[in-house]
């Protein structure tokens, strides 16, 4: 079975040389030597002032809201993993949905402003596939309006924008560390910000509100172990050659495929390529179907990523109109990528998916 993303595992030498230091020290969580060790690996390697280390980038969202102390209504994108919208309702916020892009699949700048109100605290954001948010217009809205920002970047580790991370615009930007992701931790997330108090408050926050026996403020137990943060320096010095990898089958998928049958999403001339996805959008959901089927019978899995667009979820109880999210919802399918990738593989699902088109 060639799967949708195999995750990337080290050596496991390389695994087993960090754990040795856990046997002999006994600390296996509670923000223990390798988490600080992480923190401050992944700080330097991203380019980021203030990164926390977290259980995943589900609790990494849910922690920011908190932070900022938004309430009411937070506009967010109908495109993106279910745990977008998850998080604001369970923060007990309204999700507002803000139509997208159709060219680049990310929330619609100039749907957030239709969607303004006094209830209005907040923007959730996010990079779709990596692809980065028209970040200066959202900005711009804002300021304007005196709401604060939080980027959801699970597939935008390592991408910079004007030679700046992506991680550094916004109010906060979060990562998910999962192991089907391009960097992993098996399970893990991070939060970033550039502002001091903040991070010093997440920090309270994410470790149930108290140092020692002094307790200051409410927390929910948002810390991660000794041993994902072991495979999270264990798999750092190798993301290069993943990315590497990745763009290989990438541009190798985009040679073969019947480019006029098909499109991508357009990608952000200032921003660099991570190659965290490879997502197709075919002209009708009934060819996509045909794809996704005629792939699955040659063993070969495929993700409907993202589907449903969040606004249809049926768990909500208001229900919002966002025709292109739902359009583009219903059509795109992820083909296979991730690291070493066989060019055999890449080839026959070409193969398979031109006699579909």
């Amino acid at each position: 079975m060639i799967n949708v993303t195999k995750a990337f595992l080290p050596p496991i030498e390389e695994y087993t040389s960090y754990l040795s230091g856990i046997w002999e020290n006994s600390w296996l969580t509670n923000h223990g030597p390798l988490v600080q060790q992480l923190e401050a690996k992944l700080k330097e390697f991203l380019g980021v002032e203030h990164l926390l280390y977290v259980t995943n980038g589900n609790i990494a969202i849910q922690l920011a809201i908190k932070a900022l102390e938004l309430t009411g209504e937070i506009i967010t994108t109908p495109f993106s993993y279910v745990a977008t919208t998850n998080s604001v309702l369970w923060e007990n916020c309204k999700p507002v949905f803000a139509d997208i892009d159709p060219a680049t699949y990310c929330i619609n700048p100039n749907e957030i402003e239709k969607l303004i109100t006094t209830n209005t605290s907040g923007i959730l954001a996010t990079h779709v596939y990596g692809n980065v948010c028209d970040v200066d217009a959202i900005q711009q809205i804002a300021e304007k309006h005196h709401l604060k920002i939080i980027y959801d970047g699970a597939h935008s580790f390592g991408v910079k924008i004007k030679n700046d991370s992506v991680l550094n615009y916004g109010d906060v930007s979060t990562l998910s560390f999962h192991a089907t992701k391009l960097y992993h931790t098996i399970e893990g997330g991070a939060i970033i910000t550039k502002d001091k108090a903040l991070a010093d408050k997440l920090v309270l926050y994410r470790s149930f509100g108290h140092v020692g026996d002094d307790y200051y403020s409410v927390g929910i137990n948002g810390k991660n172990s000794e041993f994902h943060a072991a495979m999270g320096l264990a798999n750092l010095p190798h993301v290069e050659n993943i990315m590497s990898s990745r763009r290989l089958s990438t541009k190798l998928y985009q040679t073969l495929l019947n480019s006029t049958k098909i499109q991508y999403p357009e990608k952000n001339a200032l921003q660099n390529q991570n190659y965290s996805y490879f997502p197709v959008l075919f002209e009708s959901e009934e060819v996509m179907s045909k794809v996704r089927k005629l792939l699955l019978e040659n063993n070969i899995g495929t993700r409907r990523y993202f589907y449903p667009s969040l606004n249809t979820l049926p768990f909500l109880t208001d229900r919002m109109s966002c025709p292109v999210s739902e359009d583009i919802a219903s059509r795109v399918l992820c083909l296979p990528l991730y690291f070493e990738l066989p060019e055999n593989d890449v080839k026959r699902i070409c193969q398979l998916v031109n006699a579909c088109l």
